[in-house]
């Protein structure tokens, strides 16, 4: 069966949070409190400025999702697209479904001269994924991703 694709709606909410659990489970360990990421994805999803999801399909169900965000370079005088919160299915990998998730966002990506590149990160031991992204082309950057998280006084 064919993947289709279409923008995530708030719709979409409960599916996208329970993909969002399994990846940050399945990528980092790590399980997420289930009210700050329900309150996270209503807001993207209710929000373009913050995150656009890309949600796939495959005979009616989702089996997929990807979210874009944006970061405008100011040494390059364009907008970076980063590809966020990918993820398939397990029943659905290896069956072109983020082939077809990218595929879209490099013809969007196209189709807007103000974006000037495709970028995402992934954590360091994911051999899968960085084999699945250098099949498609893409580079490591040469960066290391540093955060303070949370904000000092908060918790």
């Amino acid at each position: 069966m064919p993947v289709t694709l279409r923008r995530g709606t708030t719709a979409d909410a409960a599916v996208v949070c329970e993909f969002n659990a399994a990846l940050a489970r399945e990528s980092e360990g790590r399980d997420l409190d289930p009210a700050v990421l329900a309150a996270g994805v209503r807001a993207a999803l209710a929000d373009p400025a913050k995150g656009v999801y890309t949600i796939a399909e495959r005979g009616g169900e989702v089996v997929g999702q990807l979210m874009l965000t944006y970061e405008w370079s100011d040494w390059r005088n364009g907008w970076f697209w980063w590809v966020q919160s990918v993820y398939v299915r397990p029943d659905a990998r290896r069956g072109g479904v983020f082939r077809a998730l990218f595929a879209d966002v490099l013809t969007r990506a196209a189709a807007d001269p103000g974006v000037i590149g495709v970028r995402l990160y992934m954590e360091h031991a994911n051999a899968r994924a960085r084999a699945t992204y250098q099949s498609l082309g893409m580079v490591e950057a040469g960066y290391e991703v540093f955060e303070l998280y949370p904000l000092p006084g908060r918790a």
